[in-house]
């Protein structure tokens, strides 16, 4: 019988390692690898070591893979982009598609592995009938990350391996434990890993050396309500940090980084039905041809919605949703599903 060689993206976190854990279960021949992306000498060496630890008990080689380069370019010099021209981008989907399954996928290859393998929640199959691979939520739906995988390729599917989709988080802990590994217990990560306090604006002066001007706050008939520090660090829906008073509570509705103003208006002003989007990634289609009844999530957090896509020019796909949702944002990706499967995503360029 042919070896089955897998590389294991390896964070240091309990589901890599649990998923590392499992393929060789699973009589693969493993490799785990750990890539610095960014410098955070702190983080990325405590990361790195339980990474070497867990490779270390499961008797597999280990390597640090230097993606600072690549990473820069392709996620944060893109994310300061987006924010610069108005958008809201969603940064880890942009790291799925060309640095987990991009920059690692051909390292992997390089190294003789047919397979690369990450502690993402979420399922792959494949349909014998179109000859097309596809994503499918993981069973654990409040862990699901199928919403931040929509944009990887039938190629990068192929393949891609998800030990835990099957899985509930409990489960993969109870697993971590019964193995006695050290981060059995490790705290989840939840914010941007490049800007773990969460401040954008700070970041993007730190990155660009630039400094972003103050400017406008203005309310929906145009009146200057306030000021505000950049409208670069604002997003839509944003309560939070305004410090405005208006006798209710008042949301980022709308901002121009041209003109350097930021509109806010009451809840309601941030609801709408309709959106566009490009750079789409179809999985159970290869194109959409024709309007399609889906479910459809705009933002990471978001229940998926009932709607209905048509197929608009250059390669462009209109979503109507059946009733009006909150805070729709250019940037964000906005992924179809058909039950547990993912149709396809693709990156909102406009709310309608």
């Amino acid at each position: 019988m042919e070896q089955k060689n897998a590389l294991i993206a390896m964070s240091g976190g309990v589901d890599s390692s649990v998923a590392a854990y499992l393929t060789k279960e699973a009589g693969f021949f493993c490799i785990g690898a750990t890539m610095r992306l960014y410098e955070d000498p702190e983080n990325t060496s405590d990361s790195t070591l339980d990474a070497r630890q867990v490779s270390a008990r499961l008797q597999i080689p280990f390597h640090v893979l230097d993606f600072q380069k690549e990473f820069r370019h392709c996620v944060m010099d893109a994310f300061v982009r987006d924010y610069e021209n108005g958008l809201t981008p969603n940064p880890c989907v942009v790291c799925n598609r060309y640095m987990k399954f991009g920059c690692l996928l051909d390292a992997a290859k390089k190294l003789g592995c047919d397979h690369i393998v990450t502690g993402h929640y979420a399922q792959i199959v494949y349909d014998e009938q179109s000859g097309r691979w596809a994503l499918k939520k993981a069973v654990d739906e409040s862990k699901d990350q199928s919403y931040f995988l929509y944009g990887l390729s039938q190629e990068q599917l192929a393949h891609s391996l998800f030990p835990l989709g099957a899985l509930t988080k409990s489960e993969v802990r109870e697993i971590a434990a019964t193995q006695d590994f050290l981060n059995a217990r490790k705290k989840d990560s939840q914010d941007i890993c490049f800007i773990p306090d969460g401040d954008y604006l700070s970041f993007m002066k730190r990155h660009t050396g630039k400094n972003y001007p103050a400017g406008d706050f203005l309310d929906l008939a145009g009146n200057v309500v306030g000021r505000h520090s950049g409208a670069v660090g604002y997003t839509l829906g944003q309560r939070k940090g305004l410090g405005i008073a208006l006798g209710e509570p008042m949301y980022v509705c709308h901002k121009d980084v041209q003109k350097n103003t930021v509109t806010v208006g009451p809840d309601a002003s941030l609801m709408h039905t309709q959106l566009l989007a490009n750079d789409w990634f179809w999985h159970t289609i290869a194109q959409l041809d024709a309007p399609m009844r889906v479910n459809a999530k705009a933002r990471s957090r978001m229940a998926e919605q009932p709607a209905t896509v048509y197929p608009a020019e250059n390669g462009f796909a209109r979503v109507v949703f059946d009733e009006p949702q909150r805070a729709l944002t250019p940037g964000q990706a906005v992924v179809l599903y058909d039950g547990d499967i993912v149709i396809g995503g693709g990156t909102i360029t406009d709310v309608l």
